[in-house]
């Protein structure tokens, strides 16, 4: 596991001439030179601006949908709602390349009719990345709905609190793990999404996943450059998983628990 990371760092400190040669554990030129290049050879800085803003902002909008839904779901018994659990469980049986040609559609005849852009825009992204991420955070978050106590919702209601305010004052602090172990994985999952991205966005809206592709020319491939900027884009993802840790794992193995 540890072996692709190592020459993944290792080629990101050689001159270009020495990455295409025989690999050695230690290159015996060490260069920064990758690091400050990758900046100019690609608009890396927009890629890195379009990727933040439609990871964060499709982690938000995910918990907050996600955590209404679940809140439903989990103290309320009305029509129809094992049929709706069953189909989001559904959804995540259904490779994501089935949903590419009928949202490509979607967002081209929203635009004809209404004259609202969600192709190559990002919210147009955020939006998507929001139809594969909400089933697993409705189902994670009900299930850990489900493990807390009914009995603070009624505590909170004698003290006058309503739907409300039992959830925003008793249910969100109680459930801030399962709210963490969601907003890691909408993150994690919109950050290194490549298929969807490649096909929804143009050169202003690339995310970082799909801009590595342009360190490729015609000619030749700039492998100490990519090596960097792939060391760059799992910084975010690793710095915030290790910060989250403790609460992904108790978000996940408390939602597990039916």
């Amino acid at each position: 596991m540890l072996l692709p990371l190592y020459v993944m760092a290792e080629s990101s400190l050689k001159p270009m001439r020495d990455v295409g040669r025989s690999f050695v554990w230690w290159p015996s030129h060490l260069t920064l030179r990758p690091y400050v290049d990758m900046w100019h050879t690609v608009p890396l800085a927009t890629y890195f601006v379009n990727s933040l803003v439609v990871s964060v902002c499709a982690a938000a909008a995910s918990v907050v949908v996600a955590l209404f839904a679940a809140y439903a779901v989990s103290r309320y018994r009305f029509a129809g709602r094992r049929t709706f659990l069953g189909a989001m469980l559904f959804t995540q049986m259904l490779p994501g390349i089935f949903f590419l040609l009928p949202l490509y559609v979607i967002y081209v005849n929203i635009y004809r009719q209404f004259g609202v852009q969600l192709f190559a825009t990002r919210i147009g992204l955020v939006v998507t990345y929001l139809t594969f991420s909400l089933p697993f955070a409705v189902w994670l978050l009900a299930g850990y709905l489900d493990s807390i106590p009914r009995e603070l919702d009624e505590a909170a209601m004698v003290d006058g609190a309503g739907p409300l305010g039992v959830l925003f004052r008793v249910i969100v602090p109680v459930a801030a793990p399962g709210l963490a172990a969601v907003s890691v994985y909408t993150f994690m999952t919109a950050w290194g999404e490549v298929l969807f991205a490649s096909v929804l966005t143009d050169e202003r809206t690339r995310t970082l996943a799909v801009g590595l592709r342009a360190y490729a020319s015609q000619s030749d491939v700039f492998w100490n450059q990519v090596m960097a900027a792939s060391l760059l884009v799992s910084l975010p993802v690793v710095v915030g998983f290790l910060a989250l840790q403790r609460f992904l794992v108790q978000g996940l193995t408390a939602g597990a628990i039916q």
